[in-house]
């Protein structure tokens, strides 16, 4: 059966998409590659080998709060503002944004962009990889930038913080989904970050980001990720808060739930680099 694709330049678009409006003035492209440190790649110096041309490359760890210990949690509005401006990027420009992996790292940067109320945002569905494998052409060429002004009027309704998720837990009044690998989520695994507890959110439900993917790292068509969200208990009438690790991989789900038309869905910006940090906030192992 193939899979039946709908391009969308607020969720997602296809090599081809990008392929055929890559010359387009109002476009700008992001490589957000971002790895975690078992994964052993550099994401800045791949950039620099070979990249989409035109592509800027966007700083996850850096266009953040520095001022948390938190990793890459949301940069203040001011700070998000100067560093879209010193990448030319601004109101009125089409984004599209793609990682190295394939589809990973690049739907938390389509997350913050709706954070910061800018809509025109899709990731490349499969990456970087899909765009090599269809016989797209990659340049070490740094691409020329202009500043531009972007207008943010910032949707805190996308957001959720510790305390918001705790008590979302308590009611069971939302969906809190766990996008890490099962492992992790029974508490069965090591965390990556030293120090972390280990297991998940009490009432959260597990559903590894990967199961959203078909076997090329494309995301799954919509009947397809309803399948995968109804396989994993989840109850699609309750607004969802997406988890993961450290807020990177919980945005993928946050874009499968938009690509299928559930618009109230947050993201908990601390995941479990916060959660399992502090002793007294309670914590649940097993399946």
């Amino acid at each position: 059966m193939t899979n039946t694709f709908s391009d969308d330049p607020k969720t997602l678009v296809s090599t081809a998409w990008l392929a055929a409006h890559i010359k387009d003035s109002d476009l700008r492209i992001f490589d957000a590659s971002w790895y975690l440190p078992a994964m052993k790649r550099d994401a800045k110096a791949d950039y620099a080998a070979g990249h989409i041309p035109g592509a800027r490359f966007f700083d996850i760890d850096e266009i953040s709060d520095l001022r948390s210990e938190l990793p890459h949690t949301v940069p203040p509005v001011e700070k998000f503002m100067s560093r879209m401006r010193a990448l030319g990027v601004g109101d009125g420009h089409q984004v599209v944004v793609y990682d190295g992996h394939g589809l990973f790292s690049a739907a938390r940067v389509w997350w913050l962009f709706r954070l910061m109320g800018q809509t025109n945002i899709a990731v490349l569905d499969g990456g970087l990889p899909k765009w090599v494998a269809d016989g797209n052409k990659l340049t070490a060429a740094a691409p020329s930038i202009r500043d531009r002004h972007m207008t943010v009027q910032r949707q805190n309704q996308l957001v959720r913080d510790v305390t918001e998720v705790a008590r979302a837990a308590k009611l069971g009044d939302h969906e809190i989904i766990d996008a890490r690998a099962a492992d992790r989520f029974t508490g069965d695994a090591e965390e990556p970050r030293e120090g972390m507890r280990k297991g998940h959110i009490p009432g959260s439900k597990n559903l590894p980001f990967t199961k959203l993917l078909n076997a090329d790292g494309t995301m799954k068509d919509p009947d397809g990720i309803r399948a995968v969200f109804h396989t994993a208990g989840i109850d699609l009438t309750k607004p969802a808060i997406t988890t993961c690790g450290s807020g990177v991989t919980a945005a993928v789900l946050s874009l499968a739930l938009e690509r299928i038309g559930k618009t109230d869905h947050s993201l908990y910006d601390g995941s479990w680099s916060e959660w399992g940090m502090y002793a007294d906030l309670p914590i649940a192992t097993g399946a």
